[in-house]
């Protein structure tokens, strides 16, 4: 069994040192006794199998510390363990004692991470009781029954002596009806930090805050003139309101000197609540947000916790810069929208919190680098990227933690947070336990990384991107105690990054074969088909856009949809981040469908010559323009339109309204034409689905031939009323006159008015002949008067008959 201080990093006090030596050689009797004697062996082998009995009781009582004040104590200092301690086991323990045990110093971040690591007790390793009137004691603990215990122990009884981390726990040992003996049935190691006097030199610690959440925002905006917005969901007012996870990150960090690092997309939506909102619910259904209060309250108390403190601003909606190295780089488009979501990104910020932040970092899931990675989150104007230290290792064997930049070539510079204490307050810390162990843990690598060496070094905090409300408040107690004690002093995020970078620290950004599987699986990065259908998405935007005559009402809330598509927090979320794509693509078609052609049955067309209408309508709030209407005949020989095969106009429709363009048409000959009429944009691309239909082209129709013969029976039965009425009023006019102008008139009776004004029903049948016979001859194919009436501005109706 191996005495404490030959376990790697522990140092004990003089004191304790001379009280081990005297139970070892107390412990040391009974085995030379045995030399000595062979038969009086019983007692040795008895008190080994006491020590096995002893560890083997471990873990029947659960212990928790719940706090450990203050967390850093200092000289003078009276320290307070309270907690609980829960009888797991199936038998009572009886005569049950809480103990604090402190251990020797450890002298390195590894042996922090081995103690920590270890679960059950282990004699002559967790230290000594401090004993004395320090203990809670319990006469009975029942089954299944917890127990509170608080102790106080002035600092100056615990015998600490040099500085550093020690090792630190609360046990409970007592007795079973199985085992009658005392032994330590639980414990709970923490570590308590001791640097009584200021440290020279500090360590210069930026801690990074973020302030991320998930998309909310669609790309859908209402008709009104404000473009009234819609969310997916509401759960967005559940993190800012009171105890929510976002108005916890605020509330705690206005008191803290950290960065904070902010994700526009976040301001943008909580300041799009602070106005009127909608919500999606069931089908197509909205509902009115009713949250702007507690929006503007939220917003407010940002403004005031970022004033005169450095702020960080990520793209907007934090791309994914991993899932964009790995599969998009090579979809036409994908880093355009990167280099868009970094160009918003200051304004946005500026606009709403009215501070100016820093744009030049960029952060990939987990600090987790390659050469891709590094290559696309520069591309967009980045020239630091925040890297980890399990991913950038040292390759060195560095006994120390370098400082946090390492220039990696090209002008950048790869800011390295430090894995240990950035990934601390992961995990369930809702219990205050899991909290406690969390913080003193944190302050314990802290102080070990100061005591390494004696050269000032710059170190990075870079905790999980959206920490839960429990998380927040465990990482606000750690900073606290962190700033409030003697070795590290606060540092902005950028000043970490421009630091002096240790030349012994390595610059070589590790190959992608070393890239996290676990981050890199289909659940967590987003595929190459995601970023396809974005590029497909943008297609259909573009060629939408070019007909709007304001363009800026869809070109921005789709723009910053699209930015959060590639967002980080679809990360575990695949099938979220499907839909969400999926309705934005579905979006954009049903804005481009309100503007269409109007379907058109057969037509007939009665004549050599006509025109066919064909109407536009457009249905969305905007005018639409640029764009060109083609009319195309199946059968040139049968049908021409404006002469040729086909014949094109140019349209333009104010929004809400229709319009009808009308095509000359010219017949050939008699028989059925297909139709086809088409949008297109100015620049040649077809713009919705076509209109087929079919038009019936005869030259003479059974209503043509009854119209031509009654007005050839209207003329006749004219001629011959005139020719009777002059004929009754010569006959009239000789009987007044007398037998000599009887005579008269009876010496040239077929022409009573004269010769120029006599029309007979042959000279009507002549000239009918003549106008046949100039429709029928070769040299005039068409009519030379128009053939329809004058054009009516109003929409036609499916199913209309043009006629000549």
């Amino acid at each position: 069994m191996a005495e404490a201080a030959d376990f790697q990093g522990m140092s004990p006090s003089p004191a304790r040192r001379w009280m081990r030596r005297t139970g070892a050689l107390l412990a040391g009797a009974p085995l030379l006794a045995g030399l000595l004697q062979l038969p009086t062996a019983a007692p040795a082998q008895a008190a080994g199998q006491d020590s096995v009995k002893a560890a083997s009781g471990s873990g029947t009582v659960a212990v928790a510390v719940d706090s450990l004040t203050p967390s850093a104590p200092s000289d003078g200092d009276t320290l307070t363990v309270s907690g609980t301690v829960t009888n797991t086991g199936k038998q009572a323990v009886t005569d049950a004692q809480v103990d604090l045990r402190l251990g020797g110093t450890l002298n390195t971040r590894s042996a922090i991470d081995r103690v920590a690591a270890r679960s059950e007790y282990q004699q002559g390793v967790d230290g000594a009781p401090v004993g004395g009137k320090y203990v809670k004691e319990f006469s009975k603990l029942t089954p299944g029954v917890s127990q509170r215990f608080s102790i106080s122990v002035p600092v100056d009884k615990l015998d600490l002596g040099e500085d550093g981390v020690y090792e630190f726990a609360v046990s409970l040992s007592g007795e079973t009806s199985a085992r009658p003996w005392d032994q330590v049935l639980g414990i709970q190691r923490t570590f308590l930090p001791w640097q009584p006097d200021e440290a020279d030199p500090k360590t210069r610690t930026a801690v990074m805050w973020p302030l991320i959440s998930t998309a909310h925002m669609t790309a859908q905006t209402g008709s009104d003139e404000s473009q009234t917005p819609v969310f997916h969901d509401d759960e967005l007012a559940k993190e800012i309101a009171p105890g929510g996870r976002l108005e916890q990150l605020v509330s705690l960090g206005k008191d803290l000197d950290v960065t904070w690092v902010i994700d526009p997309d976040l301001l943008a939506s909580v300041d799009a609540m602070t106005e009127r909102y909608r919500v999606q619910g069931e089908g197509d259904a909205t509902t009115a947000g009713t949250h702007q209060a507690l929006a503007k309250q939220w917003l407010a108390e940002l403004q005031e916790a970022v004033q005169d403190k450095e702020v960080v601003a990520l793209p907007f909606g934090d791309p994914d810069l991993a899932s964009l190295a790995h599969n998009g780089t090579n979809v036409t488009g994908s880093l355009s929208h990167l280099k868009e979501a970094s160009d918003v990104a200051a304004d946005t910020v500026d606009s709403i919190l009215h501070v100016e932040p820093t744009t030049d970092f960029a952060w990939p899931v987990d600090g987790a680098v390659d050469p891709s990675i590094v290559k696309v989150a520069t591309s967009a104007g980045a020239d630091k990227v925040i890297a980890r230290s399990d991913s950038l290792a040292e390759t060195a064997g560095l006994p120390y933690t370098p400082s946090a930049p390492r220039p990696v070539g090209g002008g950048t510079t790869a800011v390295v947070t430090d894995a240990r204490m950035s990934t601390l307050f992961q995990g369930n810390l809702t219990r205050a336990s899991s909290s406690t162990l969390a913080v003193q843990r944190f302050l314990a690598q802290s102080l070990a990384l100061n005591l390494q060496t004696d050269n000032q070094r710059s170190i990075v905090v870079a905790p999980q991107r959206m920490p839960t409300a429990s998380q927040a408040r465990a990482m606000a107690e750690a900073v606290t105690a962190l700033q409030d004690g003697t070795w590290s002093q606060s540092q902005d995020l950028t000043a970490a990054a421009t630091a002096k970078p240790d030349p012994a620290a390595t610059t070589q950004v590790p190959p992608a074969s070393k890239y996290p599987s676990s981050l890199r699986n289909q659940e967590q990065e987003l595929p190459r088909s995601a970023f396809k259908q974005i590029a497909t998405t943008q297609g259909k935007l573009d060629k939408f856009k070019v007909i709007l005559t304001n363009q800026d009402r869809v070109v921005t809330p789709f723009g910053r949809a699209m930015n959060r598509e590639m967002s980080t927090s679809w990360r575990g979320r695949p099938a979220e981040a499907a839909d969400y794509r999926n309705g934005v693509e579905a979006y954009v078609d049903s804005l481009a469908g309100q503007v269409t052609l109007i379907d058109k049955s057969e037509t007939k067309l009665s004549g050599r010559s006509a025109t066919i209408p064909v109407t536009v309508q457009n249905n969305l709030v905007q005018g639409v323009e640029h764009l060109v209407l083609r009319l195309s005949s199946g059968s040139p020989r049968r049908l021409e339109i404006g002469g040729e095969r086909f014949d094109e106009q140019r349209v333009a429709v104010s929004g809400g309204h229709s319009q009808t363009v009308k095509f000359t048409t010219s017949a050939q000959a008699n028989g059925q034409a297909t139709v086809v009429a088409q949008l297109y944009t100015e620049d040649g691309q077809k713009y919705g689905a076509p209109v087929t239909f079919d038009v019936k082209v005869t030259e003479f129709t059974a209503t043509v031939m009854l119209v031509i013969g009654g007005g050839f029976l209207l003329l006749v039965l004219a001629g011959f009323r005139m020719y009777t009425q002059r004929k009754r009023a010569a006959a009239r006019a000789a009987e007044a006159d007398g037998p000599e102008e009887t005579s008269e008139a009876e010496g040239d009776p077929e022409n009573p008015e004269g010769p120029e004004d006599r029309l007979t029903a042959e000279d009507l049948l002549k000239e009918e002949s003549r106008a046949d016979a100039r429709e029928e001859g070769p040299e005039q194919p068409s009519d030379p008067a128009p053939d329809t009436a004058a054009e009516s501005a109003d929409p036609s109706g499916t199913g209309e008959r043009v006629d000549r």
